[in-house]
């Protein structure tokens, strides 16, 4: 056992390496299919709210299973479901590139999305428990990265295979960097040791969850068409919110829950579990906002686009390691708060650029997030996984996964209501599409809705801050 155990230790670097691939995939994967819906509602000759489908039912079943897998986990080995989900979503991405029509591409979608939620559910607890203590941030930051390069990097890496290759390839990319993740993973994650006991399944808690997230979800790709305060997307809002309800009460009085609900008591895990659901919902500002800036109001190319994105996440690779390292060595509620400090002032500065405004300015923006979401993602972590007890694990990454995905649904929907809306505004009229003979009123719409990422990111500042001086006071 010693020897397993200083074999896991060796090979820390490799398992992360292996585990952060298909993190990076199954979150690469939310993003990258957005900039590839008009070509696919083109080819499959589907109308694009159809289109669109391919994107929300990845994240809705990503979403409605990331408890009950990590659970799973919790209970039969984190690293047996999160092998099984290797192989699931690697295949899911063979399929999703065969253009077979729309319905075998959503079958294909759900497929991976299966796998994404085996995998991502347990990663997190998978390096939490090997990562000795004193480099746990280190190793939290690794993985912290592949995350954010597989949500930010989406677009831009998407743009760059659009102009080359069919949009097949965004998803049969997946499969030799899956192929190559499983040997890596066959190689060095260790075997865990069998469990005895008899699996419990909360079948209750595990339908009303995946119904709570399903229909609201649906309310949500349907208000943005119709309008949010229209019969049925609110009908839909109610119906999610009266099942969370249930879903919460069921939980507390039964004896095996999907989701044991004390590990909220801790104060500091709540908290930074809001954070990652806030600072993802306004990152994806930047997911929505960029394509339009560079190609519709620059005259950039779908490449050229794609180059500029990459500068975020280039600067994460750069950054969450040197991030991770300083966590490790000093207070990291302090390292959070001043990763929160630098990305304001990213968001604070989009709300001076137009069309005329430097490239290098921009690019100064983008390397301000890429350090600010290095310096806030990497100790906030750690912070949500060090504080639960060993045996929630699963269900502590698991939540942690589902605050990054609620936070890119709600950051893709909030950006372009508050865009649309204050376009609708300045033009007099509704508009739902980028205004082609006027570029003003794009400009206008963008900064109000960079102006709203950033009260949101200034109030995960003062949350965090909140934090601080409980930590503070508690000493």
């Amino acid at each position: 056992m010693e020897n397993e155990d200083n074999k896991v230790r060796q090979n820390i670097w490799l398992i992360i390496a292996a585990v952060g691939m298909f993190t990076f995939m199954s979150t690469l994967d939310s993003s990258i299919i957005n900039i590839a819906l008009p070509v696919i509602s083109k080819d499959l000759a589907v109308p694009m709210n159809k289109a669109t489908w391919t994107v929300s039912i990845y994240l809705i079943f990503i979403s409605g299973l990331l408890t009950f897998f990590g659970g799973l986990g919790d209970q039969i080995g984190k690293i047996k479901v999160f092998k099984i989900g290797t192989y699931v979503f690697t295949i899911g991405s063979l399929l999703a590139g065969i253009n077979a029509g729309l319905w075998f591409l959503l079958f294909a979608r759900i497929v991976q999305a299966l796998g994404a939620a085996m995998t991502m559910s347990n990663s997190f607890g998978i390096i939490t428990g090997m990562a000795p203590l004193k480099m746990r941030a280190r190793a939290m930051a690794l993985n912290a990265m592949f995350v954010s390069l597989g949500t930010i990097t989406g677009p831009g890496l998407g743009g760059l295979i659009l102009e080359h290759f069919k949009w097949s390839y965004i998803f049969w990319v997946n499969v030799p960097v899956g192929i190559i993740a499983i040997i890596i993973g066959m190689k060095v994650l260790p075997q865990e040791v069998r469990t005895t006991k008899k699996i419990n399944f909360d079948y209750l808690g595990i339908i009303s969850l995946f119904l709570t997230i399903s229909i609201f979800f649906l309310g949500v790709n349907i208000g943005q068409e119709q309008g949010f305060l229209e019969v049925i997307p609110l009908g839909l809002f109610v119906g999610s919110l009266i099942l969370l309800v249930y879903f919460v009460v069921h939980e507390l009085h039964t004896d095996k829950p999907l989701l044991d609900l004390t590990i909220f008591k801790s104060s500091l895990f709540t908290i930074s579990l809001i954070a990652a659901f806030l600072i993802f919902t306004s990152n994806f500002f930047i997911n929505v906002l960029l394509p339009f800036y560079f190609e519709n109001l620059r005259g950039a190319s779908s490449g050229t686009s794609g180059i500029y994105m990459m500068i975020w996440p280039v600067t994460m690779l750069i950054g969450t390691p040197i991030a991770g390292y300083i966590a490790d060595k000093f207070d990291q509620e302090y390292v959070t708060l001043f990763g929160l400090t630098v990305l304001a002032l990213s968001f604070f500065g989009w709300r001076v650029v137009n069309e005329g405004s430097s490239l290098l300015f921009v690019g100064m923006l983008l390397i301000l997030g890429g350090v600010g979401m290095s310096f806030f993602q990497t100790p906030n972590n750690a912070l949500i996984m060090t504080n639960v007890p060993r045996a929630k694990l699963g269900v502590a990454g698991a939540m942690n996964a589902l605050a990054r995905n609620l936070g890119m649904i709600s950051g893709t929907s909030l950006v372009t209501t508050i865009l649309y809306f204050a376009m609708s505004q300045k033009i007099g009229y509704t508009i739902t599409s980028y205004p082609t003979h006027d570029s003003s009123v794009f400009v206008y719409g963008m900064h109000i809705a960079f102006t709203s990422a950033t009260y949101i990111i200034s109030f995960t500042w003062l949350l965090t801050l909140y934090r601080v001086w409980m930590k503070v006071k508690k000493n």
